[in-house]
């Protein structure tokens, strides 16, 4: 299953293309915030309405029945139970609360029915994003805010099962460190599911396996002769990104609370390896998709490929260390998000709009309310209303799904008619 999706996510994504003649981006004509504007103003009314939109069209398009509740939370019905579990905590959308945590049942029962069949291949359970543990944790969290917690903490503990199973140090071949299958991923899904159930994180497996993924890294780096103390592959790839790559091995790792304070000598080598990422940061403002094309131009602009990834990390660097070169590193992706930001692959999270919309609801809080990114937040939404987009945005493969998809633009709205709280999916760094 996993290697099918990563040649999804690779052809999706896309290598750097060179010689490009044809633009990814649609050109973004809007001005850019100037303070004479005054302080933007949510259109919530608007929001509400597009929010409405975008729910009965993955109800209509997407039933929620088993041969629609595989591939995770990324494509699967877990997927849309997530965004409306997402929906019911937003405090503007509170009127709809108790519908939105019915849905997210209704769309969680038809994956946890496939993660139910598919424990045969042990090594499938502890990914996040595509396989069960994700199914677990929303599981977890749904059940929780509808009161039934005999539910809750049966996924959370077959969630903790799984750690076991990360510990082996290679339990997958592809690589087992990465965000969507590996050690990444599973280490942000239990942050996050500690923090929606209100429960303690296991933080002694937790540690544990920050260990083993830092000697993976540190190993890895020794015997490829790389330029910096950890490094990582997937699928034989050196990649940087969020979906794959180091920047959201090393989010995680700073994510951890206590785990830096707790071993020093790690953190050390922790944040050397920020800074040398953060040394590949081109003048205007990207980051290269993997190591292989470190000294080509970098044309994707994605959340999955490039800044729109990285920049959690630089935001989760400046919350820990303080230092102003990750801030200064964030608004710079910003920028280059404003410029050539609205992507002509869809509205989603992965590779879309609202993946990039979500840098500004970001650099919103991590500025302490820079009217200039919520300006910039509403101004992606418009666009996303506009004729243009309507008409010349390519169609994405799932284009219901949480990651690729509506179901992501969803979360983006609801976070943008309160922008205090936003957060990308399950990547708060706050």
């Amino acid at each position: 299953m996993f290697s099918r999706l990563h040649n999804l996510l690779r052809k999706g994504s896309g290598k750097v293309i060179r010689n490009m003649t044809t633009l990814r981006y649609f050109i973004n004509v809007k001005p850019d915030f100037e303070s004479h504007f005054g302080n933007p103003e949510i259109p919530e009314i608007l929001l509400k309405d597009s929010i409405n939109d975008v729910v009965t069209k993955i109800q209509h398009y997407v039933k929620p029945v088993e041969r629609n509740g595989g591939d995770g939370v990324y494509l699967g019905t877990a997927g849309v139970a997530y965004m409306f579990y997402h929906l019911s905590k937003v405090p503007t959308l509170s009127e709809n609360r108790s519908e939105y945590l019915n849905k997210a049942l209704e769309y969680l029962k038809p994956a946890i029915v496939v993660a139910t069949h598919s424990t045969s291949n042990r090594k499938d359970v502890p990914s996040f994003i595509l396989g069960n543990c994700g199914i677990y944790a929303v599981a977890a969290a749904i059940y929780k805010a509808i009161g039934d917690i005999s539910q809750s903490n049966h996924y959370r503990q077959l969630y903790y099962e799984a750690a076991k199973i990360c510990k082996e140090t290679k339990f997958l071949n592809c690589g087992s460190d990465e965000l969507f299958v590996g050690r990444a991923g599973y280490i942000l899904g239990a942050i996050w599911l500690s923090k929606e159930t209100k429960t303690p994180l296991q933080k002694q497996d937790i540690y544990e396996l920050c260990k083993i993924m830092i000697t993976s890294g540190r190993e890895y780096a020794l015997r490829q002769h790389c330029p910096c103390p950890l490094m990582y592959a997937y699928y034989q790839v050196e990649y940087l990104g969020a979906a794959h790559g180091l920047c959201s091995i090393l989010q995680v790792l700073l994510s951890v609370p206590g785990f830096l304070d707790a071993n020093p000598s790690d953190a050390n080598g922790i944040k050397t390896t920020i800074d040398f990422l953060l040394s590949l940061q081109t003048r205007e403002g990207n980051f290269p998709a993997a190591m292989d094309e470190v000294d080509h131009r970098s044309d994707l602009i994605h959340w999955c490929h490039g800044a729109p990834g990285v920049v959690y990390l630089m935001a989760k660097a400046y919350l820990v260390f303080r230092e102003d070169k990750y801030l200064q590193s964030c608004k710079q992706m910003a920028d280059l998000i404003w410029d050539k930001g609205l992507l002509k692959k869809g509205p989603g999270l992965c590779h879309g709009i609202a993946g990039n919309g979500y840098v500004f609801l970001l650099l919103y809080r991590l500025t302490k309310g820079d009217h200039k990114y919520l300006y910039r937040a509403i101004r992606f939404y418009e666009f996303m209303n506009s004729d243009e987009f309507k008409s010349n945005a390519r169609m994405p493969d799932h284009p219901y799904s949480l990651y690729e998809g509506l179901a992501g633009t969803a979360c983006f709205l609801a976070d943008l008619s309160y922008p205090f709280k936003a957060a990308f999916p399950f990547s708060d760094v706050f």
